[in-house]
């Protein structure tokens, strides 16, 4: 399973780039964030990419994601859903079998940290009912959450929004849930993985960013064939596409010992 996650900023202004995205690169799986678009306003021939089945939620200038499935591998359309804690246009999810493929888009937190703040503990409770339910979710899109000190340049390290320890326990409670941080998998020591940069003073051509964007994914898809890569100079966007390859069906899920009896 190929799956492609962007946050674009903005669909309108990037339609051209996207289209061109994805007719290269023909992920199985598509993420978008940040497309500043109801459904009517995002531009042809994105509203119904052909050879894959495109939910677009949104609306006019702020927030908005985007979830496409490719037709040749999964076929008949799924139910495309908005979990109850949905409240600006931030996530959409559609099961395919046990897997659950999610694009979300996490508030920022700069002017309503206590927004960011709920809706991370109930996306992280959202994820627990599933693995309860022996669901294998894949989750991709900006988290809006540097997960460590090495997801951000050494100049920019500072106590703020985006690097707080309570933001950072809602991501590692998420994670908990039996997902994998797949680009940290596949290079796990790498301090320049960014997938943000601020546009100014060109931090992104000198790389000093924070990494947000993510594909977080059941350890069960994740195998040694795992690929991850976050493609810097693709777009403009102030965020970087990332692709990852994951297995298409899940491993069995491992069941925990059994204590000796007596």
């Amino acid at each position: 399973m190929k799956i492609g996650t962007w946050n674009v900023n903005g669909i309108r202004a990037r339609s051209t780039e996207v289209m061109r995205w994805i007719d290269r690169e023909e992920p199985d799986v598509i993420c978008l964030q940040e497309t500043k678009a109801s459904p009517e306003h995002v531009p042809e021939p994105l509203l119904s990419v052909a050879g894959y089945h495109a939910h677009w939620h949104g609306h006019k200038g702020y927030s908005g994601v985007a979830l496409l499935l490719r037709t040749a591998r999964y076929g008949d359309a799924p139910a495309f859903v908005h979990p109850h804690f949905d409240l600006e246009h931030r996530i959409v999810v559609a099961a395919v079998g046990d897997i659950v493929l999610g694009s979300v888009y996490v508030p920022n937190g700069g002017k309503d940290l206590p927004a960011k703040m709920t809706f991370l503990r109930e996306l992280v409770a959202w994820a627990g009912a599933l693995y309860d339910e022996g669901k294998h979710l894949v989750l991709c899109g900006d988290f809006n959450v540097a997960r460590t000190d090495i997801d951000v340049h050494p100049i920019l390290r500072k106590p703020m929004i985006g690097q707080s320890r309570d933001e950072r326990a809602l991501i590692e409670a998420l994670f908990g849930y039996g997902l994998v941080d797949v680009a940290r998998r596949v290079d796990p020591d790498n301090d320049r993985l960014f997938t943000w940069w601020a546009p100014w003073r060109n931090q992104r051509q000198r790389n000093i960013g924070w990494r947000l964007d993510y594909v977080a994914a059941s350890e069960a898809l994740v195998d040694e064939t795992v690929h991850c890569a976050t493609y810097r100079d693709v777009g403009t966007s102030d965020h970087a596409p990332v692709i990852a390859h994951l297995r298409d069906t899940p491993l069995p899920r491992e069941r925990p010992a059994l204590a000796p009896a007596g």
